[in-house]
């Protein structure tokens, strides 16, 4: 059921008696950051979902884990080392 000219008309002559004129745009502008917030919200919690799926991948062992337990096999001293290091040193 698409809205006629009519019907578009008699919204807009409601919005501008209930809001006015000059709060319309601030409205407008409100609705939009509203929009995009809640887009990158969604965006937020795809991304949750693909780091989740990879960590199911590896046995629900985090990144930081599988990199610890691969380092120990490699026996390289993780004590005190960042993540970055650690790697630096198992690719030497």
């Amino acid at each position: 059921m698409a809205f006629g000219t009519q019907e578009l008309v008699i919204v807009l002559v409601a919005f501008f008696i209930l809001f006015g004129a000059e709060r319309l745009p601030k409205l407008a502008r409100s609705m939009g950051q509203a929009k995009g917030e809640f887009h990158q919200g969604l965006a937020d919690v795809k991304k949750a979902g693909d780091i989740t799926e990879e960590d199911l991948d590896r046995g629900g062992r985090t990144e930081t884990v599988e990199l610890a337990e691969n380092a120990e096999d490699s026996n390289v001293d993780i004590e005190g080392k960042t993540p970055e290091e650690v790697e630096d040193e198992m690719s030497d």
